[in-house]
Order: C-alpha cells, then sequence, then structure tokens
C-alpha cells in the first residue's frame, strides 16, 4: 500500500475534466490521492482503500468536492469600501466617491489590511485564486503568500499620478519589479493591468503590448464597460475602444478584457478571431447599470467567457456562487433561451475557463491526474439543499458560500470545517470595524 500525503474521500467528485463525457461529469464514491501538492490518483473509493494509505484521509460522506473556483476580476483590496456608494451608474460612482474615498485612505496598510479581508472571505467562500487589480500590488502579493492562496497581481497603469506612483514610469518600474521577484513563485504570477482605455493612454498600452508578448504575460483591462466609454473613445480617438486596443495589437489570446457590455458583432468576430478572454461580472454590471454581456453570442464563437465579481465597493461580496448563479440566469434572460448558459458551463466560467485566460490551465482550473491540489467542500447534509437530483445544477442554483467547509490550495488545507487555518479571522474582523468607524467619522 502507497503511503500519500492526503487521501480525500467523497460522496460526489465534480472534477470539470473534458475528458469526461456527461454521463462521467458527477462521479460518486471516489477519492482523491494527494502527494506534494499535486492529484496524485482519482479512483473509486473502494479502490483508494486498497491502494493507498494516508495519516490525513477526510471522509466527505453528504459532500461535493470540485475545483477550487477562479475569481478573474477583482479588486481585493476594495473590499474595506464595501456598499461605500449605493446606487449610482459608474462614473458618477467613481468621480464622486470611490476615487476621493482612495486618495484619502488608500495606502500600505490599508491594501494589506484590505486584501487580507478579501481573501479569508474568498477562501470561506471556495475560492482558491483570484485575479487582482489595485494599487500597492507588492502588499497584495505578500498576502496572498502568507495566506497560501493562488492569484495572478496586476501591474496596474494609469495615466496620472496617485500615491501609489508619481507617473506612467513609476508604474512601470513597480509593475516589473513585482514580476521579477515573482516570476519563479508557484502560487503568485504577475499581470499587466492597465485601468482602463479612458484612463490610460496610446504609448502606454503599446508598451504594454511589446512587454506582454515579450514576457508572455495576460493584459488584465476594464474594456467596453459603458456606452458613455465608447463615446468618448470616438470623441477622442475616431474609433470605438476595441478597434483602438486592436490597432495597438492588444487584442489577442493574451488579452483578460472584463466587463464587456457594449459590444457590436463585428467586434464579436474580431474578438473570436483573436481568441480573446472574456471577464463576465454580472453583479457589478446590474449594480451599476453599466450593461449587459451577451454570454450566449460569445459562447457561440468559441469565445472563452470567465466570471469575475470585481471589487466588493461595486457589487458588495466576493461571492463566486452567488456570481455564477446570477450568471447562468442572467444569460437565459437576455438571450430568450434557457439553455443560453447551461449550469455545467457556468461551473466552467469560475474554474477551468478562468485557469485557460490567465494561462495556469496546466496547473489548476479542474481536477485532474498531475495538476495541482486545488479544491473546495461543500456540505450538502442540510434542509435548504435538499432533495438533490443533478449535483452540477445543484452547486450553480442552489449552492450558498456558506455550504463551503475545507479548501485545499496546492495540497495545503486552508480552511477545515470553515476555519481559516493561515489567517487570523478574529484580527481582521477586529481591525475591519476599526477603519470602517474611522471612515465613517
Amino acid at each position: 500500500m502507497q503511503q500519500v500525503q492526503t487521501l480525500i474521500h467523497c460522496s460526489t467528485l465534480i472534477p470539470v475534466n473534458d475528458r469526461a463525457d456527461k454521463s462521467e461529469r458527477a462521479l460518486t464514491n471516489h477519492s482523491i490521492a494527494i502527494q506534494d501538492g499535486r492529484i496524485l490518483d482519482i479512483l473509486p473509493t473502494s479502490e483508494a482503500k486498497q491502494k493507498y494509505s494516508s495519516d490525513i484521509n477526510p471522509q466527505f460522506n453528504h459532500h461535493i468536492v470540485l475545483p477550487g473556483l477562479i475569481n478573474t476580476h477583482t479588486h481585493a483590496a476594495m473590499a474595506l469600501l464595501r456598499g461605500l456608494a449605493n446606487d449610482l451608474p459608474l462614473m458618477e460612482w467613481l468621480e464622486k466617491h470611490i476615487w476621493p474615498a482612495e486618495q484619502k485612505w488608500v495606502n500600505e496598510d490599508f491594501v494589506q489590511l484590505g486584501t487580507q479581508l478579501a481573501i479569508a472571505e474568498m477562501l470561506r467562500g471556495g475560492v482558491t485564486c483570484f485575479n487582482d487589480m489595485y494599487f500597492y500590488a507588492e502588499n497584495s502579493a505578500q498576502e496572498v503568500t502568507k495566506s497560501g492562496m493562488r492569484a495572478h497581481i496586476g501591474m496596474i497603469l494609469l495615466d496620472f499620478p496617485t500615491h501609489y506612483a508619481k507617473d506612467i514610469d513609476e508604474y512601470f518600474s513597480k509593475g516589473l519589479a513585482l514580476h521579477d521577484q515573482y516570476k519563479a513563485h508557484p502560487l503568485v504570477k504577475c499581470a499587466f493591468a492597465p485601468h482602463a482605455p479612458y484612463t490610460v493612454s496610446n504609448p502606454p498600452l503599446e508598451r504594454v503590448a511589446v512587454l506582454a508578448n515579450e514576457l508572455e504575460l495576460p493584459v488584465h483591462i476594464h474594456l467596453h464597460e459603458t456606452q458613455d466609454e465608447i463615446s468618448q473613445s470616438l470623441d477622442q480617438y475616431n474609433v470605438r475602444p476595441i478597434q483602438r486596443l486592436h490597432d495597438i495589437g492588444l487584442i489577442n489570446s493574451s488579452l483578460v478584457a472584463v466587463h464587456m457590455t457594449h459590444l457590436e458583432e463585428n467586434e464579436i468576430d474580431l474578438l473570436a478571431e483573436n481568441k480573446a478572454n472574456i471577464v463576465h461580472c454580472p453583479q457589478s454590471n446590474l449594480k451599476l447599470a453599466s450593461g449587459f454581456c451577451p454570454v450566449q453570442k460569445l459562447k457561440e464563437k468559441n469565445i472563452n467567457v470567465t466570471i469575475g465579481t470585481d471589487s466588493c465597493a461595486s457589487n458588495d461580496d466576493l461571492d463566486m456562487f452567488s456570481e455564477m448563479h446570477t450568471a447562468a440566469l442572467l444569460a437565459k434572460g437576455i438571450a430568450n433561451n434557457a439553455a443560453a448558459l447551461p449550469a455545467y458551463e457556468a461551473l466552467r466560467c469560475a474554474t477551468i475557463n478562468a485557469a485557460i485566460a490567465l494561462g495556469i490551465d496546466q496547473e489548476t482550473g479542474s481536477l485532474e491526474i498531475g495538476k495541482s491540489a486545488d479544491l473546495c467542500v461543500i456540505d450538502i447534509d442540510t434542509l435548504e439543499a435538499q432533495p438533490i437530483f443533478d449535483p452540477i445544477g445543484h452547486l450553480v442554483y442552489a449552492t450558498q458560500r456558506s455550504q463551503v467547509t475545507d479548501v485545499w490550495v496546492a495540497g495545503k488545507q486552508l480552511l477545515s470545517n470553515r476555519e481559516l487555518l493561515t489567517l487570523d479571522q478574529e484580527e481582521i474582523l477586529n481591525k475591519t470595524k476599526d477603519l470602517n468607524q474611522k471612515i465613517l467619522n
């Protein structure tokens, strides 16, 4: 009998595995053998107990085990601005409330605490990886490494000075230094993160295009979020933002384009031809009345669609189960088609599709032999969770993040029976409450 690091037994396993046909999407009474942080084997529990032994062998008899969810668009530290300004359109929300609050409060300590709060919330919601864009990225990266979570940290770019950087050269300098620091890290990666077409001019975007190609890094940007953004681009550049980015050389398979709520047919074709990746943030878009991402049309053109929450300032939570639910329902309503985004496709958007967009699909996003052991466990032995006829549909349409009991990243357990193992939950809560009172006063 072979000794392994961890041997997880579960009643239902959903690997999100492309090789499995429809009848094998949900596996009953299976086990996962983990060694050196990776999945060594996936096999029926009866066989696993004969083949492997482990000192760590949790038995999840009334649970669903699935890949850890990937939040493809966050501003993690903005968890500290949760619900600061409600019921406003995007530009008024940004210019009159969020940007002034950031100018006053955001510093290294703010980002450190805010990232801790966001990581804690995401881990307790089954999220094992997030793609971030915010100031003081160095501090965000430090908190990610302390927690044991996986993340892509954005090298943010803006045309205007902030407390973080005085000019575009300093943004680049700090971002590239961060990339150099973490380029060999197993869990933390970097991505270029020009904020948006209306806040970054052509020369920096041209430089991003060259560097992203040389360094083989994703480019994470807000794009076609509002009609106002498009109107500004037409006035200033005589083209819509997607065409402007295409002319610069940024519409390609490295692009991780967030929101995409205002798209014309020819733009969808352009995205498809160039294999761009889309991040759908349905709840943030709904709250800010920004528009609707045409998910079914994108899927019909085989465009890779992922899901993100956006920040707590515009969404109010980092709940990927709720986001999957909203994405699936909204797609049906927009397309007037109940099959527009089926449950399994919504789950893929929050797992393997996100990994593809970030270029880490050989590492995570599904439960397969050889991949990193990034997974979460859902308790389904509750009144609210029963009965269950379709486990995958249940995850998307009926599961609450409060049902997440356990989380592993790279074979290391970070959440056990809803208790965080690498973060001080009480300290984070107390510090957050203290800052809340300072902001209120």
